[in-house]
C-alpha cells in the first residue's frame, strides 16, 4: 500500500515580503532525525529542480523543508528594486527568519550550487540550531567559478567556443545560436540528463520569465557572470564553520575541484564526495545514489 508523505505548504513573512515554504513530513518518523532545510541555486532558481530530495523525508523518516527565496518562484518579487537590494546577507536574514518561524531549534542544511553558497554563509555566523551543513556542486569564490568555467569552454567543440566569444562580444546572447552554444555546455556540466528533467525545466521557466535575482547577482548565464556576485568569495572565513559539513560534487560539475577544494582545505570537520559520471546536478542524474549519500551523512550528525 502506498503510504503519502504530509505535505504543507504557506508563506512566512519576512520584512515587507513573503517567503513560500513546503514542509514535507514523513509517514513513519524517526526518532531524533533532524529536519532538513534545502537552499536552492542561482540565485533565483526555485525549489523546483530539487523536488525529489523530498524523498528524503521517508527515505530517513525526517521532515524536509523546501522554500523560494524571495525575488523567485512563489515568494513575493521586487523586479524593481536596486542592485543592492539582491545581497547574499538578505538571504541569511531570510533563511533565519525562517527557521525561527517553524520552530526549527535543531536541522541540517543542504544547499545546492548557489545554494551552498548560502549554506557557508550562514555556518560562517555560527548559528546555535545548526548541526550539519552540506554544500553540493558548489564554489568557494566566483573567480575560481569563471576560471573553471573557462578552462570548461575551452573543451568545447571549435565552433561552439567561437558562437559563444562572438555573441558575448556583440552583446547579442539572445540570439538563438548563442543559445545553442549555451545548451552544449549545459548538457555536458549542468544536467546530463536528456531530455532535461521537468523538474529543471520549471525552475528555468520561472526564471526566465522573472530573472531579476539571476541577472543581478549572477549574469547572463552559468558561465558568463557579470552580476554582482563577481568577485564574491567566502574562502577566507571557512575556518569558522564549526558544523560538520559534507562537499559533493560531480565528475564533470561546471563547479570543478578547484572551485570547491577550499571546502575541504579550510573546514575543521569536512568529508567530499565526487559522484562518478556526474555533473552539476548530482541529484538529477543519479537521484538514489545522491540521497543515499546525504542520508547517511546527516544520519550520522543526527545527535
Amino acid at each position: 500500500m502506498l503510504i503519502r508523505m504530509p505535505v504543507t505548504t504557506r508563506t512566512v513573512p519576512f520584512r515587507d515580503l513573503e517567503t513560500w515554504v513546503q514542509v514535507t513530513r514523513p509517514a513513519v518518523p524517526v526518532e531524533g532525525a533532524l529536519p532538513l532545510v534545502v537552499l536552492h541555486g542561482g540565485p533565483g532558481m526555485a525549489h523546483d529542480y530539487l523536488r525529489n530530495l523530498a524523498a528524503l523525508a521517508d527515505e530517513t523518516g525526517r521532515t524536509v523543508v523546501h522554500y523560494d527565496q524571495v525575488g523567485c518562484g512563489r515568494s513575493t518579487h521586487r523586479p524593481d528594486a536596486s542592485a543592492d537590494f539582491w545581497t547574499p546577507e538578505l538571504f541569511v536574514d531570510e533563511f533565519a527568519n525562517l527557521v525561527d518561524a517553524l520552530g526549527l531549534e535543531r536541522y541540517h542544511v543542504l544547499g545546492q550550487s548557489w545554494g551552498g553558497m548560502l549554506g557557508a554563509e550562514i555556518a560562517v555566523r555560527q548559528p546555535a540550531g545548526l548541526a550539519s551543513l552540506a554544500i553540493c556542486n558548489s564554489p568557494a569564490s566566483m573567480r575560481s567559478w569563471v576560471e573553471g568555467a573557462n578552462e570548461l569552454r575551452a573543451q568545447l567543440p571549435a565552433e561552439v567556443r567561437v558562437a559563444l566569444d562572438r555573441h558575448e562580444a556583440d552583446g547579442t546572447v539572445e540570439d538563438p545560436a548563442y543559445l545553442a552554444a549555451t545548451a552544449v555546455f549545459y548538457e555536458r556540466h549542468v544536467c546530463r540528463v536528456v531530455p532535461m528533467p521537468q523538474d529543471f525545466l520549471d525552475s528555468e521557466a520561472q526564471m526566465a520569465a522573472e530573472p531579476t535575482v539571476y541577472h543581478t547577482m549572477n549574469g547572463v548565464n552559468e558561465f558568463f557572470v557579470t552580476g554582482t556576485m563577481a568577485d564574491w568569495t567566502i574562502v577566507d572565513r571557512l575556518g569558522s564553520i564549526t558544523a560538520p559539513t559534507l562537499v559533493v560534487a560531480g565528475e564533470f560539475d561546471e563547479a570543478t575541484p578547484a572551485t570547491w577544494a577550499p571546502f575541504v582545505e579550510r573546514i575543521p570537520d569536512v568529508a567530499a564526495h565526487v559522484i562518478p559520471g556526474a555533473s552539476h546536478c548530482s541529484h538529477l542524474e543519479q537521484p538514489e545514489g545522491f540521497r543515499e549519500l546525504v542520508g547517511g551523512f546527516l544520519a550520522a550528525h543526527d545527535a
